[in-house]
């Protein structure tokens, strides 16, 4: 295999790993604070149709119109995760039901399609699309130019989000907050932290996350509206948080790897490297995704991994 089938692989990785590195830093801020969000595809789809459909809608110039349809994207998603928010730690209920609920109201055939349908979405593409930046002018340089310099805008944002999410977990008191309610929430209500507002908060702050990885679909990898964009994508967020240790920089690299699968296919067949049929490398993330789950399905696996301690438990207060 040359050097340029290398880079370009590589460079797809990075390309479509970057919606599973919103999508995940999502899910993690959610988990660390002892809420399971199954229902990130939702929100995924969710935050691509409003994106899309603000982008169409915005009469303003590029930077502007794109910028306030990730910002629509990430409300979108957010609203969606209000609803999960308030169904599971609120009133209760069931993490894993009311996360598969939302996927299946705001997925393909719900929601999303609704919008798309009724705002006549699909006839035509993105107004504006986040098109590749020769950031500092290094696009140029052997192989990690193209990969790494060579990228959209949404790719540097989701790097500095992982940073930001990475330090705000492990290094700021707040951060700690967030990890004592999803290891222990009774001791830290005992301690004055509020489980019920940090549980929201980052339930919703996890939905917008979601969003915007949403929007990478409709206004990056493919500028356009069609039901079930996201192809699955926020189920494998999902399994990257487990699959990263609930660690931020781990999210980033496991994102990049499934992303380097789903471009493997796409980029060798029409080379002629037919070995391992196309439909193997798609499917592949998903098989590991579906391992991955049902592996972490028992309480002991999900503890020897680094899960927290509370996470997917309601959280009762009892009274003093």
């Amino acid at each position: 295999m040359n050097t340029s089938i290398v880079v370009v692989v590589l460079a797809s990785a990075v390309l479509y790993g970057t919606p599973l590195v919103f999508a995940a830093l999502g899910e993690l801020l959610a988990e660390r604070s002892g809420v399971l969000n199954l229902g990130v595809e939702g929100m995924m789809l969710g935050g691509a149709v409003m994106g899309f459909w603000a982008v169409q809608r915005i009469d303003a110039p590029t930077p502007v119109a794109l910028a306030l349809a990730t910002l629509a994207a990430a409300a979108g998603g957010g609203v969606l995760a209000l609803i999960h928010a308030f169904l599971v730690i609120t009133l209760r209920a069931s993490q894993i039901v009311s996360g598969l609920a939302l996927t299946i109201f705001a997925g393909a055939g719900g929601l999303s399609s609704y919008i798309g349908t009724v705002e006549s979405l699909p006839a035509n593409p993105a107004r504006h699309s986040f098109d590749p930046v020769n950031l500092l002018g290094l696009q140029d340089l052997p192989v990690i130019g193209p990969v790494l310099f060579g990228q959209s805008m949404l790719v540097y944002v989701s790097w500095v989000a992982t940073v930001a999410v990475g330090l705000y977990l492990g290094r700021t008191r707040t951060g700690l907050n967030v990890r004592a309610v999803g290891e222990a929430p009774a001791a830290a209500d005992a301690a004055g932290i509020s489980v019920t507002r940090y549980r929201y908060l980052h339930v919703v702050a996890g939905g917008a996350f979601a969003g915007v990885g949403g929007a990478c679909f409709s206004l990056s990898i493919t500028p356009q509206w069609v039901d079930g964009l996201t192809g699955g994508a926020g189920w494998i967020a999902v399994a990257l948080v487990i699959f990263s240790f609930w660690r931020a920089d781990l999210c980033l690299v496991g994102a990049y790897l499934f992303g380097a699968f789903s471009a493997l296919g796409p980029t060798l067949q029409p080379r002629g490297y037919t070995l391992v049929p196309e439909a193997v490398w798609i499917a592949f993330p998903y098989l590991i995704t579906i391992v991955v789950l049902v592996v972490v399905s028992a309480g002991s696996a999900r503890r020897r991994l680094g899960a927290p301690a509370a996470l997917g438990i309601p959280y009762v207060r009892e009274e003093r």
